[in-house]
């Protein structure tokens, strides 16, 4: 495939960040990739695994000349990163992010970058509970939607450029408003982890069945809902307070179901709960049939995949 960035910058050095870069080099993608991260412990694991051509000691050295800045950090933390990164950044680039909230991450970026730079947000809906620069593999995007949620008025080419890397990593590629997106996202992946934390939090208050029964019955929904809740606290923690409104629509609309569900269960109205049964089975049948998963029913945790 053909060099799309000369040189990519890769701020946070996590599962995204390293999968991004094992994609990058494995498909000529890219030329030099630079990383930072925070923490001189995942900077000096980065060095020991061969992650980035070359990791950095500070942000200012990492994003000096690079065409592509990716932020890889938790989105609480993102209008500071910018902030820090902004008078280093070279003209014409283009800063993007991976972040699973958009609205709240323009809010807080764009103050912070030059006009000479391009910022197209992205958010890349593919990840396993793994975190840290070991976790990542070149295969994570490949038939994955990422989302772009460019705002008003930036460069097409700009746009055209980064559809371009994902599409290069296999990703399937659209383009979304920030507001429509963060509430797709509250539908499709944040009130389901809050959902899976609840679920296993109540497991692990129910004293009365104890922890080795709890781990030795795992069933497959409560075994999904701990692989679910293994996600990286610190991420989930500003997904949930930078996305609180869409979340608490979505959450509430949820309260209502569960409400209904809870009266047909206590009333014996099987034939409610069989019809509500069927209707979401459809759904299921939706997602296999765009791709998005396979009826295989141990996927996700056999035959080597990394998830």
């Amino acid at each position: 495939m053909a060099q799309v960035y000369e040189r990519v910058a890769l701020i946070g050095l996590g599962l995204i960040a390293s999968s991004m870069f094992w994609a990058m080099k494995r498909d000529g993608l890219a030329g030099e990739v630079t990383g930072y991260a925070r923490s001189a412990e995942t900077r000096e694991t980065a060095r020991e695994i061969g992650l980035c051509d070359r990791v950095c000691d500070s942000i200012a050295e990492a994003v000096d000349g690079a065409d592509l800045i990716v932020l890889c950090v938790p989105v609480g933390v993102m209008g500071d990163v910018a902030a820090e990164m902004a008078p280093h950044l070279k003209p014409g680039a283009t800063v993007s992010d991976v972040g699973s909230v958009k609205r709240d991450v323009i809010e807080k970026v764009s103050p912070h970058l030059p006009d000479n730079v391009h910022f197209v947000p992205a958010h890349p809906l593919a990840g396993t509970e793994h975190s840290g620069p070991r976790s990542g593999f070149p295969e994570l995007f490949e038939n994955r939607w990422c989302l772009l949620v460019p705002v008003e008025g930036t460069d097409p080419d700009a746009i055209a450029r980064l559809r371009a890397l994902w599409e290069g990593f296999g990703a399937l590629v659209e383009e979304m408003d920030a507001e429509h997106h963060d509430l797709v996202v509250a539908v499709t992946s944040h009130a389901p982890h809050l959902i899976a934390y609840t679920m296993v939090g109540v497991a692990d208050d129910l004293r009365r069945v104890t922890d080795s029964e709890v781990i030795k019955y795992s069933a497959g929904g409560f075994r999904d809902f701990t692989r679910i809740a293994a996600s990286d606290p610190t991420m989930w923690r500003d997904v949930f307070l930078t996305n609180k409104e869409a979340t608490l629509e979505i959450l509430g609309r949820f309260t209502e179901e569960l409400f209904a569900l809870q009266r047909a269960i206590r009333q014996g109205d099987g034939e409610h709960l069989h019809a509500y049964f069927t209707r979401t089975r459809a759904i299921r049948r939706g997602i296999i049939e765009a791709g998005q998963d396979t009826d295989a029913p141990d996927f996700g945790r056999g035959g080597g995949r990394k998830e």
